[in-house]
């Protein structure tokens, strides 16, 4: 579901690989559809390769999302601007055995930012996933 799904640091929001060029990949915006060039000397992060540290161990993004989906019965996630008490008490929430003392409020933050722009694109349907499991 996160597959060629990307965060460029520097430029807000997400984006999506649409194409590789001889030094910079192209990528699409989730949001506005605008394409631009992502050169090697931007920090580029794979959706599917980031975790959220918990007391147990990390967590797959995709997990926390399917979390924050089934909690907000398949509807939006808290604004990522709200207070940061209001986000920690939603993250407690939505995953308990979150390491309080490793995710910091910056980092709820770009994940309900995250979890907000793949709900509004319509990437975020659990129920297809589960079915090519089976």
């Amino acid at each position: 579901m996160l597959k060629g799904i990307l965060a460029v640091s520097g430029k807000p929001g997400l984006y999506k690989m649409v194409a590789n060029s001889k030094n910079a990949l192209i990528v699409e915006s989730l949001k506005d559809k605008k394409r631009m060039p992502a050169y090697a000397s931007s920090k580029i992060s794979a959706l599917e390769d980031i975790s959220i540290f918990t007391e147990t161990g990390d967590m797959p993004l995709v997990e926390v999302f399917e979390k924050i989906y089934n909690y907000t019965e398949k509807g939006k996630a808290i604004n990522h601007k709200s207070s940061p008490e209001d986000l920690k008490e939603f993250m407690a929430n939505v995953l308990p055995e979150y390491d309080e003392y490793r995710v910091n409020v910056s980092d709820m933050k770009k994940l309900f930012q995250w979890y907000n722009i793949l709900h509004e694109s319509n990437i975020l349907d659990f129920s297809k996933e589960e079915k090519t499991e089976e």
